[in-house]
């Protein structure tokens, strides 16, 4: 592994939450982002299956079955460790086995979890209409489910930071994650030790 010392910024949060706007703020401020979703999406390509959600879904399951439930962790903590970053953000942590597992593997994490209700998730994913995205409430239901069966919930609890995204803005929310990342980035380089 490398020597550098890193802190892991674990991001979770339910489907259309706002992830990928708070990963978009990282990398404006150089933050190196590693997303446990295209381990399955590479996976998948490898396997030559379809990249729809259900099948997605299906194949991040079967994997945790037979590798453990920290398959997608042990394998995107190869590239992290290649980062000669201090900081480093990784997108869609889903259980605490990932967590225990980063926990372990870089010592230093903080984990940072992103809420909004369900109604503003399922508008969100509508409107956003990425092939992964539900089509219609039940098969938004569903991926809640099964995303809640593999463990996401217990990370969003044990969160040291959460972010509410409810009745603001784009720009507004967009702001709100600058300011997390600043402040987790200042402590860092303090070496302060605070919760939050």
């Amino acid at each position: 592994m490398d020597n550098v010392k890193k802190t892991l910024l674990l991001i979770a949060g339910m489907p259309g939450a706002g992830k990928s706007i708070f990963v978009s703020v990282a990398r404006k401020m150089s933050i190196p982002v590693y997303s446990m979703g295209d381990v399955i999406r590479e996976e998948a390509k490898a396997r030559q299956i379809d990249l729809s959600d259900e099948s997605l879904g299906k194949l991040a399951i079967e994997l945790r079955k037979i590798y453990g439930d920290d398959i997608i962790a042990r394998k995107i903590s190869k590239q992290i460790a290649l980062s000669s970053s201090r900081i480093v953000l990784v997108d869609g942590v889903r259980s605490l086995e990932e967590v225990k597992f980063f926990q372990e593997e870089f010592g230093s994490i903080k984990i940072i979890a992103i809420h909004a209700s369900p109604m503003t998730r399922y508008r969100r994913l509508i409107k956003r209409g990425r092939k992964d995205d539900p089509k219609d409430w039940e098969d938004f239901i569903s991926r809640d489910y099964r995303e809640l069966n593999i463990g996401i919930g217990n990370v969003i609890a044990l969160a040291d930071i959460m972010i509410i995204n409810e009745n603001i803005t784009k720009e507004e929310f967009y702001d709100k994650c600058m300011k997390v990342i600043k402040k987790v980035v200042g402590d860092d380089e303090n070496n302060c030790q605070n919760n939050y």
